[in-house]
């Protein structure tokens, strides 16, 4: 029964899409628990490479199922077109199941995350204007439109006027926009029922039978620890559980299941969107790692914010998911420099502290406490196993693999599917 959760240990961008696909031919089923098409993966495979948004990584390995589970907001119109997409460059994604519980995310979900961002100002969250936040919103407040209301109007058209009625009161008084009408956004949603509905499934039924049958279940999270609603830099974060927790309630299996949870560590670190960033560059050094790492955003667009590596958000993601690996992503992109700045602690009011702070005054005061770590110029794409890597290079492993408190049994060189190097095998 081993079911693995996968997910980022900073605020996202780690490279979970390449550590998803190279285990991805060897597991059964590769399923997305939270988030939406705020998400994004960049997947190498040869000289082809894939930005998917809300697509499962797995989707690119043949013989895996790729599931989108009931914890993630979907949009159909982008889901729909990022499978005409892969279809019309040969890959097959006739073997995707969609949860019926998934929320939908609406036309109206979209524009009041639009308008409430640009209405905040300076005080922004830094969202991505996709819907993202509203949908979730929604599913709590209990006016949410789920994957399985497209299948009948009579109830789609009731949750729509009965989400519309508050959200049309907001947009009109408040932000000076036109009212949406109830039997536009019904008839949109409509037109997505059939093209949607072979591969809508009970995905919790579907998942727990596949673990009792000794099949290999990857649960893939998006965005990263730090943008937990729950345990991330609020109210700087995403709208859901991207920590291993999140895994069990946005797919529906029970905790006992879960055999081993990885977490994705870039060599540095990478913020997109507005918040405290306690390593952030904005010298040279920054510009150099956004340049050779190339730091933009698969799905927003937007440069990211660049630093040294956070050993302290490291210990932090390894304690509240339970992490029992790393992977380390993009080494390469720090070949080349001489010293390597590495964050041990904090400094917050004149005293050291070194691990993160509940508080969010005192994180956001935060000072890096730097400890600097030989670099080395030798090129390691190349590199096949651990050994190969230049002595600084396995010493710079070695401590963050100290420092963070967890062990790090794979490593990835380059962005190719094949520049990786496993210590350590994950299954």
């Amino acid at each position: 029964m081993p079911a693995l959760v996968l997910l980022g240990a900073q605020w996202g961008d780690e490279g979970k899409g390449k550590a998803t696909d190279l285990l991805g031919g060897s597991v059964d089923y590769v399923v997305r628990y939270q988030g939406g098409n705020n998400a994004g993966h960049t997947v190498v495979v040869g000289d082809q490479k894939y930005a998917l948004h809300l697509l499962p990584s797995g989707i690119l390995s043949p013989g895996c199922t790729p599931v989108i589970g009931n914890g993630v907001v979907v949009d159909p119109s982008v889901l729909l077109s990022e499978l005409s997409g892969l279809n019309e460059r040969g890959v097959d994604t006739s073997k995707l199941l969609i949860s019926g519980n998934a929320h939908i995310i609406t036309p109206y979900n979209v524009t009041v995350d639009k308008v409430t961002e640009r209405f905040l100002g300076k005080r922004k969250i830094g969202t991505t204007g996709r819907g993202i936040g509203p949908t979730y919103a929604d599913k709590i407040n209990r006016v949410g439109i789920r994957v399985q209301d497209l299948y009948d109007e009579s109830i789609l058209t009731q949750k729509v006027e009965a989400a519309l009625d508050g959200k049309n009161q907001l947009l009109t008084k408040l932000y000076n926009r036109r009212a949406i009408a109830v039997d536009q956004v019904v008839e949109e949603l409509l037109g997505y029922a059939e093209k949607l509905a072979p591969y809508v499934t009970d995905t919790v039924l579907v998942l727990n039978q596949a673990l009792d049958d000794d099949k290999v279940v990857l649960f893939e999270g998006g965005q990263g620890t730090l943008l937990d609603i729950d345990h991330g830099t609020y109210p700087f974060v995403t709208s859901s559980n991207p920590t291993a927790g999140g895994a069990c309630t946005g797919a529906g299996v029970g905790p006992t299941k879960i055999s081993r949870v990885i977490g994705i560590l870039k060599a540095y670190t990478t913020r997109v969107g507005s918040g405290p960033f306690p390593t952030e560059l904005f010298d040279e050094d920054g510009e150099a790692l956004r340049r050779i790492g190339g730091e933009r955003g698969v799905t927003t667009g937007r440069d990211r914010r660049c630093g040294w590596f956070d050993a302290v958000i490291a210990r932090y993601a390894t304690r509240v998911n339970g992490l029992t690996d790393f992977f380390l992503t993009k080494l390469d992109v720090l070949t080349g420099w001489e010293q390597i700045p590495v964050c041990v602690a904090y400094e917050i009011d004149g005293k050291r502290v070194e691990e993160l702070p509940y508080s969010q005054s005192d994180f956001h005061h935060a000072k890096p406490v730097y400890e600097t770590l030989p670099g080395w110029s030798e090129d390691i794409t190349k590199a096949k196993s651990f050994s190969d890597l230049p002595k600084n290079a396995q010493n710079y492993v070695k401590a963050l693999e100290e420092m963070s408190g967890a062990p790090i049994s794979a490593i990835g060189v380059g962005p190719g599917r094949d520049e990786t190097i496993e210590i350590n095998s994950f299954l």
